[in-house]
């Protein structure tokens, strides 16, 4: 019997095998066991713009939690600056470490990676972009995996806190976690130190128990915005009057379209000891009658005033209550590992399916045999919106440490 591969090119997947009876094989996902089988599960390119940092997320996260072996192959190929960039390789790195895994071609550059997983360990481990590489994506590939360890860990991500094309810190603290814990878990998140691009220098310390198994979730009644809040912040050289433009700005924009709800965004001076570097920027959230949780956030950078950072935050959560749905475009992607992990049947509303969900439900697919469907919802009150559900029959993954 051969041993299994799973090979993932850059792209969309279909299972191929070698030889004159060539089929597809359904993968038994057995977490700290290799799978053996006779045939190759090939996973090949295909002319989708799929989202290169997502897939290398997903497919090493499933890897090491199914113990599949893993390569892939033309890793950003299409971007100005192909292949592995640092927040991606300290992932890897990261996610080796906590299996005491093999990995092989991973340096800056690079387009091919091979993983070998082993067992899930807890403990501390550490991940540094030495850049302004977003923690929270580490946190991304990480937490599933080690939420299958065999004791607790103590996740130290270094990088960028509050960085472009990736949730900032407040995102994943305010929004992010109290809806991931739904699934049956908690974690700690604690910002040591506020990291912002280009330096980076940021501290984030994750810590959480491994869990038997992860409910499934039901996230499908939106309810009403009972509450609308969040934080302007400056941090470095930078004005504190910058903070009061955006919050001010923001809070005139959200007026125009709810007027019969204070808005609560509170200026805030980062303090010296606790941000690296100058920075600025604003999350905005607004809190359903049933728990639901939405954001707008923007970033300041050079040349562009407050009046604009702080609108285009306020416009962002405004386009996210429209929809309907009961998660916002930037909570969808993050919660299909989860659902494909767990044991029952998860449902989420959403507004438009962004391309990282798409990926992401590929790959959950492909690798772990969630099975997913992503349907236009039937609710009479989202006739004229564009909103759908996404469902998904978990694998029920179970923690053989515990």
């Amino acid at each position: 019997m051969a041993g299994q591969r799973v090979e993932v090119d850059g792209g969309i997947m279909e299972g191929v095998s070698t030889g004159p009876e060539a089929r597809p094989v359904a993968l038994q996902p057995r977490l700290g066991r290799r799978a053996f089988l006779s045939d190759v599960l090939a996973l090949l390119s295909h002319p989708h713009p799929w989202q290169g940092g997502q897939i290398l997320r997903v497919s090493t996260a499933l890897s090491c939690l199914l113990g599949l072996p893993l390569r892939v192959q033309k890793i950003r190929a299409g971007r100005s600056t192909p292949g592995l960039r640092p927040q991606h390789l300290s992932g890897l790195e990261m996610i080796r470490d906590l299996c005491d895994g093999q990995l092989e071609g991973a340096e800056i550059g690079s387009t091919e990676i091979m993983f070998t997983p082993e067992k899930i360990k807890g403990g501390v481990h550490t991940a540094d972009t030495k850049t302004a590489g977003s923690v929270c994506l580490l946190m991304q590939v990480s937490m599933p995996c080690v939420l299958f360890a065999a004791s607790p860990s103590e996740l130290r991500l270094k990088g960028g806190t509050n960085a472009e094309m990736a949730p900032q810190i407040d995102y994943t603290a305010m929004v992010f976690k109290p809806i991931v814990e739904k699934f049956g878990f908690q974690f700690n998140c604690d910002i040591k130190m506020r990291g912002y691009y280009p330096k980076g220098g940021g501290e984030v310390i994750v810590r959480m128990s491994p869990v038997r198994q992860l409910n499934p979730i039901n996230l499908t009644d939106r309810g009403s915005v009972t509450k609308i809040y969040g934080r302007a912040f400056v941090a470095g050289v930078l004005p504190f009057k910058v903070a009061k433009d955006m919050a001010a700005a923001a809070v005139r924009c959200i007026r125009k379209e709810i007027r019969d709800l204070y808005v609560n965004i509170q200026p805030v001076q980062e303090p010296k000891d606790q941000a690296f570097g100058n920075g600025n920027g604003i999350i905005i959230i607004a809190e359903t009658s049933t728990g639901c949780l939405f954001a707008g956030s923007s970033l300041g950078k050079r040349g562009v005033n407050a009046d604009k950072v702080g609108i285009e935050a306020a416009e962002m959560l405004l386009a996210n209550l429209r929809h309907g749905g009961a998660v916002d475009e930037y909570l969808q992607d993050q919660l299909i590992i989860f659902m494909a992990l767990a044991c029952g049947v998860s449902r989420i509303k959403t507004g438009p399916v962004t391309l990282h969900t798409q990926t992401a439900i590929h790959f959950a697919e492909q690798l772990a045999k969630a099975k997913f469907s992503v349907k236009k919802s039937e609710d009479e009150d989202d006739a004229s919106k564009d909103t759908y559900i996404i469902e998904c029959q978990g694998i029920g993954m179970t923690n053989p440490y515990l």
